[in-house]
């Protein structure tokens, strides 16, 4: 099979590997009469690059609908403010950690070589601190401001990113992006939390359809970049099993993810049902075509896979916004 070349998407994250366009692009002066403002921009825009922010997206896609769901029928736009504020710290915090960590291997893989420890932007010793900044003001501002489950489910949030995934299982098994992608997951319980201060049926039927999307989503993204896995030694899946297995898993989890939607359906309405369906049916055409296209010997573009799971995953959840805010019966209601 032959990967067809194409310019590299983003992903979500909470999880592993979940953006391919996240390094930052920091111009950092190089000569003495470089102004000192512009130096100082350089850095700062390092900094922002540490945290990932077009990764932080997943925190906007997912945590927005699971409050208005949370909520249904109801709008509390300073709760959800307050909660996007704190999820966000959170979030920056892990994904900064895990450039600490990973500044070795990110030296090595040429998707990564730009982020900011990788050519050097600062010291790591400055960036690990940042990152512990931002996961402390994170647990107290949810504290202040929403409540205390809240505040702990973003430190382990931000734990089990570094300790579990980053430390641990990135680098031992290929499996570390099925399990490791739970820390992506979290955004949702934190939103439900935030407005119930409990963790609801919903709320973790919505953990598991982004902890069954994130392995289809990653790999679709490793296969293109696989060979910057096998220099760092890192054990992602596409980097260590064929193609054709790859797909066939991507296919296997893309079904499991439009069931997982699917059973969301009772908690919700017809509005949530019909999206479901018809972005599911569409999600799974795709991932089929690709495993078909590896079977056959043809150009694929994994790609595109990857682009077009974003693009699901955010049809699922602002259908689930919408539906949530109309505030209809559900459909336990209705066939009730």
């Amino acid at each position: 099979m032959r990967i067809g070349q194409q310019p590299g998407g983003h992903g979500f994250a909470g999880g592993p590997g979940f953006g391919a366009d996240d390094q930052g692009h920091a111009v950092e002066a190089t000569t003495p009469a470089a102004s000192a403002p512009r130096r100082a921009f350089a850095l700062f825009l390092a900094y922002v690059a540490l945290t990932k922010p077009r990764v932080i997206e997943l925190l906007l896609v997912t945590t927005i609908p699971a409050m208005l769901l949370a909520d249904r029928g109801h709008v509390n736009p300073w709760l959800i403010l307050t909660t996007l504020f704190g999820g966000m710290l959170a979030a920056a915090s892990a994904n900064t950690l895990n450039m600490v960590v990973d500044a070795d291997i990110d030296k090595v893989m040429k998707r990564t070589e730009k982020r900011p420890l990788a050519r050097g932007a600062m010291p790591v010793s400055h960036a690990l601190i940042f990152g512990l900044v931002l996961g402390v003001f994170s647990f107290f501002w949810l504290w202040a401001t929403t409540n205390l489950l809240s505040g702990v489910l973003a430190v382990v949030t931000i734990c089990f990113y570094i300790f579990v995934y980053t430390l641990v299982l990135k680098r031992r098994t290929s499996q570390n992006v099925v399990w490791g992608g739970a820390a992506g997951c979290m955004p949702v319980m934190i939103g439900w939390s935030a407005v119930t201060g409990t963790i609801g049926w919903q709320a973790l039927v919505m953990f598991l359809v982004i902890f069954l999307w994130t392995p289809p989503h990653t790999w679709a993204l490793m296969l293109r970049y696989k060979e910057d896995y096998q220099a760092a030694n890192v054990p992602m899946l596409p980097a260590v099993a064929s193609e054709t297995q790859v797909t066939k898993h991507i296919v296997l989890y893309a079904w499991a993810t439009v069931a997982a939607t699917l059973a969301l359906a009772p908690g919700s309405g017809i509005v949530y049902a019909v999206v479901a369906v018809a972005s599911g049916a569409w999600f799974l055409v795709v991932a089929h075509r690709l495993y078909a296209g590896v079977r056959a010997g043809t150009p694929v573009k994994p790609l595109k896979l990857f682009i077009l799971s974003n693009e699901y995953l955010a049809l699922v959840f602002c259908g689930l916004a919408v539906d949530s805010v109309l505030g209809w019966q559900t459909l336990a209601q209705i066939f009730s």
